[in-house]
């Protein structure tokens, strides 16, 4: 368990923080100097991220992890919502069980984090709230209807907390990426791979620490009057969809 610790940045959580995009991002707040937490399920964490172990699907769960958070490092002003799950499956085959799952984490285990932080944030009246959304979200995904159905009602989510906190210094924004350089993408046959890079502009996947590197300057003060964007990290695919 995390010990308490003295900093003098900010304490962000990220969810997530054990692998692929999530990572990237904690590791670049703590290179920022900053305090950084996650909630996550198991797995090997980067050096200086501070990990409690929470479902997100667990209101209580989530509810006890920020308060051990505020406990032993304070109060987070930070919130990346990362954590994300997939069950690709075709429509008409696609299960109540697959379709509930990812709703689940992706979205309601998104809300239930960012309303925690959010009280925090709401008394120092300043925030940063990122969700980490997809470039499925508004561009669509054949498979993926659950998915993409989620990561579309982040951009509902986001605008909404901003037409609602916004006046308390709070900002929401969702980045969207498109496919990126993780386990998952690599595991893929190189054909497919190869179809894939030729419908992006760029000609190749994006590395996690470009991600890492938006996530970033939106949770800067310099992206203080940026709030209920959707910041595509794509390469062109989707073109703003």
């Amino acid at each position: 368990m995390a010990q308490p610790a003295e900093h003098t940045g900010r304490v962000v959580v990220v969810t997530g923080a054990a692998r692929g995009i999530g990572r990237a991002i904690a590791e670049r707040f703590v290179a920022a100097g900053d305090t950084v937490a996650t909630l996550y399920r198991g797995g090997e964490l980067p050096d200086g991220v501070h990990g409690f172990v929470a479902d997100v699907t667990d209101s209580a769960a989530v509810d006890a992890a920020f308060g051990e958070i505020e406990q032993q490092l304070g109060a987070p002003t930070v919130l990346v919502a990362n954590a994300g799950v997939t069950r690709d499956q075709l429509l008409m085959r696609m299960s109540d069980d697959e379709f509930d799952q990812v709703v689940d984490v992706n979205l309601t285990g998104t809300f239930r984090c960012v309303r925690r932080a959010s009280k925090g944030m709401i008394r120092a009246r300043t925030g940063r709230i990122v969700l980490i959304g997809s470039v499925v979200g508004l561009y669509g995904g054949p498979g993926q209807v659950n998915y993409s159905s989620t990561k579309a009602a982040l951009v509902g989510m986001a605008r909404s907390i901003t037409r609602e906190l916004g006046g308390r210094g709070i900002t929401a924004n969702v980045v969207a990426p498109g496919f990126v350089e993780t386990d998952m993408t690599a595991a893929l046959p190189e054909d497919t791979q190869k179809k894939y890079k030729a419908s992006i502009p760029a000609g190749r996947f994006a590395a996690t620490e470009e991600v890492a590197g938006v996530v970033e300057f939106l949770a800067s003060d310099a992206a203080g009057y940026v709030s209920g964007a959707v910041v595509p990290v794509d390469g062109g695919l989707g073109m703003g969809h």
